[in-house]
């Protein structure tokens, strides 16, 4: 099969959205098939059921593989920008692989983080649309800015949960339909195979209806289990999601070019190598495994210039902090305090903070195509912030332990493996 890197790659990065500057080095989600928001309804289209939502991956991504499966198993690596995965290419068992199966970028969304990426993933509605625009999200309705993974105040700890005693409703909060019911009700059966920690959490209570979770504990038992899934599944159309987390939670800490990141990922892919062979002794040409991620992550060394309680002239502009993700922060202004509050930026971080109307970035495609949903407009609040370089801002009332971050709009974090094998 091809590997369509070098020719779809330039392509990303050539990228523009009209009326929208975002920085030099800004990649673009490529809304319209080169973008995870364009999988569910290419699953769908494998499992022989109707499209969901969003257009499916385009011709050059679907046209090397076959137009039906039995079974599609989405192994999502959490984290896993493409040039993480690059330096494996050339090393067992990726080069071993290549020759027999398709390798391809993929966009992220905006913003380029979990809580959105994996709400796309089950819905197959833009960031727009479904409303979940990053991990921390003000909720007029509820009058507080709220950690869309826990589902908790954002400003709390040790509350997961901690929204439905405010009225939250994680089964209708979203205006959308999920993957999970849409394939269900065609017959096919649908599996969410998580970490166990968070096999319940507020996100996935939210997004996995129609799906039947599955726990596991560590790589050992992801592998078995889901091997002794699939065995089970003999003659059922099934899609079987998988989610790991370690790529993302070390380059969070450490930084995504730290030698822990690589060496994670160095045992996912032995392990991997394992469950494929398994696979393999009984392939029945019925099934489709594909790795993506749903973002990357640059480095961003700590600097306490990026600390807003340090400019406290800049928090007197605001009505409250800001929410979103570090690297795409929306900001609430006070009436009257915008001048103020962009010359404050302007001076403060020359040429590291590019200022854009919430108006304009929605009204450009940046959140995605189509009627948004009524409540992003408050949600994103005046301006959206994007930082350019490395560049970010902390807010929150602790201290600051990241070292790797996403939610903006470079290659590290925009770019992320497409990659898909027939067994």
């Amino acid at each position: 099969m091809p590997d369509l890197i070098s020719t779809l790659l330039p392509q990303l990065l050539a990228r523009r959205l009209h009326g929208l500057d975002a920085g030099p080095e800004a990649v673009y989600p490529a809304y319209d098939g080169y973008s995870l928001v364009n999988l569910p309804s290419s699953v769908c289209q494998w499992l022989g059921q109707p499209a969901l939502g969003a257009a499916p991956l385009a011709p050059v991504y679907r046209g090397p593989l076959r137009e039906h499966y039995q079974h599609v198993i989405v192994m999502l690596v959490d984290g896993l920008g493409l040039d993480l995965l690059t330096p494996f290419l050339n090393q067992a068992p990726w080069k071993n692989w290549l020759p027999d199966s398709l390798l391809a970028p993929l966009t992220s969304l905006t913003p380029s983080t979990t809580a959105t990426a994996i709400t796309s993933l089950w819905t197959g509605t833009h960031p727009a649309e479904h409303g979940v625009l990053g991990y921390e999200l003000w909720l007029k309705e509820y009058s507080l800015i709220a950690n869309m993974i826990l589902h908790s105040p954002a400003a709390y700890n040790g509350d997961a949960g901690g929204l439905q005693r405010a009225g939250f409703d994680a089964d209708s909060f979203l205006p959308v339909p999920r993957l999970g019911q849409h394939l269900s009700k065609g017959g096919v059966d649908v599996f969410a195979v998580q970490p166990a920690a968070i096999a319940r959490s507020g996100l996935s209570t939210m997004l996995l209806n129609g799906a039947e979770v599955v726990a596991y504990r560590n790589l050992s038992d992801l592998w078995v289990t889901l091997d002794q899934l699939l065995q089970r599944q003999r003659g059922k159309a099934t899609y079987a999601y998988v989610y790991w987390s370690d790529v993302d939670e070390l380059s969070h800490r450490f930084g995504p070019q730290n030698e822990r990141v690589a060496l994670e990922f160095e045992t996912f892919s032995r392990t991997l190598q394992n469950f494929v062979s398994r696979l393999q002794k009984r392939a029945r040409g019925d099934t489709l495994l594909v790795m993506l991620a749903d973002h990357g992550q640059i480095h961003t060394p700590l600097n306490p210039h990026y600390e807003l309680r340090r400019f406290p002239d800049l928090l007197a502009d605001l009505v409250m902090a800001p929410s979103g993700e570090n690297r795409l922060p929306y900001f609430f202004l006070r009436p009257g305090r915008e001048d103020h509050a962009r010359n404050v930026i302007q001076k403060t971080w020359p040429d590291e903070f590019l200022i854009l109307p919430s108006e304009a970035a929605l009204s450009a495609g940046l959140f995605g195509p189509g009627k948004p949903y009524v409540r992003v407009p408050e949600r994103l609040g005046d301006w959206v912030i994007i930082p350019q370089g490395s560049a970010y801002l902390w807010w929150a009332n602790k201290e600051n332990p990241l070292r790797g971050r996403h939610g903006g709009l470079s290659p590290q974090e925009m770019l992320v493996p497409f990659w898909a094998m027939e067994i």
